[in-house]
């Protein structure tokens, strides 16, 4: 598929949504993203300019994911797809930001949600966190490159998972919305992974403070959080190591940000 597909060019073949109005989005970091409007139905769109790879999902691997969420209204509706084309209902409802998760009501919220996310059946492909690694190691050109071999480190000495459960493992705030109650979008990591790696995602990406983490786990095990944050500690740890390094390989990271996360690690 030409990387030079267009809205119109990815519609037409989209019955009811040949000719719906559209304007681009900002945030598509690795697609093009647009809002439609079809007769006041709304979906977005996101057209990538080559078929997805590793560590994505596939955008058909995707589909399956969310809509299995989507049955259980986690998340919004997989109207189309195909290996570059993806088209998914429009949710209504408030996309938190980072301050909402130091909200407890919201913490509690989103410990019954994810206790629903991780029952939902296994997706069949497990997350590879050391191919993730290697690969942003592989485009890491002018970064501290002894933070990047400890950050690979980590990675590669933490042992597998031992128990797996559906994840969504990007659980930024960007990527939860409180419509009526709340749902995840953006399930193009999605892959059977720890369950706890979604909730270190949500405390170490935020930052949120100790009291927090205990807030959100407990709620998480029904009160018995404490036997397992060592265990949480771990996939803290995990993730910080692939965000840095995640970051490290993108022109123009925050610098910032870099030696912050690094100074957890080290």
């Amino acid at each position: 598929m030409s990387a030079s597909r267009t809205p119109q060019s990815a519609l037409a073949g989209i019955a009811g949504w040949e000719h719906a109005k559209f304007r681009e989005l900002s945030g598509g970091m690795t697609n093009r993203l647009y809002l439609l409007d079809a007769n006041g139905h709304r979906a977005v769109l996101k057209i990538d300019d080559l078929p997805r790879t590793a560590p994505y999902n596939s955008r058909e691997a995707e589909a399956r994911v969310q809509t299995a969420a989507a049955d259980q209204d986690l998340a919004g509706r997989v109207l189309f797809v195909d290996a570059q084309t993806y088209l998914s209902e429009y949710l209504e409802g408030q996309v938190l930001a980072p301050p909402d998760l130091l909200v407890e009501q919201n913490l509690i919220d989103l410990a019954i949600a994810l206790k629903r996310l991780h029952a939902l059946p296994l997706t069949g492909r497990t997350f590879d966190a050391a191919n993730a690694a290697t690969r942003y190691l592989a485009n890491i050109a002018d970064k501290d490159k002894e933070v990047a071999r400890h950050c690979a480190q980590i990675v590669t000495t933490i042992r597998a998972p031992q128990i797996l459960k559906c994840c969504h493992n990007d659980l930024v705030a960007e990527n939860i919305i409180r419509a009526t109650h709340l749902c995840f979008l953006d399930w193009e990591y999605a892959c059977d992974n720890d369950p706890l790696f979604d909730l270190a995602t949500i405390i170490a990406h935020h930052e949120l403070h100790d009291d927090q983490a205990d807030l959100l786990l407990n709620a998480y095990r029904d009160g018995d959080g404490a036997r397992w944050r060592p265990h949480l500690q771990i996939q803290m740890r995990l993730y910080d190591a692939l965000h840095w390094l995640w970051l490290a390989a993108r022109p123009g990271s925050d610098n910032t940000l870099l030696a912050k996360i690094a100074a957890r690690l080290l």
